[in-house]
């Protein structure tokens, strides 16, 4: 439990700023769809769509990032699996739409959301910190869930 608090504790540093905060509340769960809904489109072998249910790399990848978000802690792991599966029921949604593929809606949410997150970086007048390590890419998200864990009064 220790290393999820050094670990929020860290990218704390370089998200003081309450308009960077406000940005990462828009950008991190945009970021999150985004690139989700793009790895959900890399074409994938015919046995995956042979199995009785939806799989594809984007749910692979989900699946693999709560692994490392439960052995950081099982807390907010839950929290993440429930956040995830909105945002996967989000990109799902958004396969199914003929509008655009998905691959081009999310690239332009991600492109989009990453300009926003430097744009609050530039704000803030740090840099972020993915760029001292990329764990915290996967990171972001639990700094947000955690203020709301702290909001309802739960532990992680």
């Amino acid at each position: 439990m220790a290393a999820i608090h050094h670990l929020l504790d860290e990218y704390a540093e370089s998200h003081r700023n309450g308009t960077n905060k406000l940005i990462h509340w828009i950008c991190v769960p945009a970021i999150m769809i985004s690139l989700v809904g793009l790895i959900w489109s890399i074409p994938v072998p015919a046995f995956f769509e042979e199995l009785p249910f939806l799989f594809n790399w984007g749910i692979l990848f989900v699946l693999l990032c709560m692994v490392y978000y439960l052995a950081l802690s099982p807390s907010l792991a839950v929290g993440m699996i429930l956040v995830t599966a909105f945002f996967l029921w989000i990109v799902y949604q958004l396969d199914q739409s003929e509008q655009l593929p998905l691959w081009a809606f999310c690239l332009i949410i991600f492109v989009v959301a990453w300009v926003g997150q430097f744009i609050g970086h530039k704000i803030e007048g740090k840099k972020p910190s993915f760029l001292k390590d990329l764990q915290f890419l996967l990171i972001g998200p639990v700094w947000l869930l955690s203020f709301i864990y702290q909001k309802l009064g739960l532990r992680y």
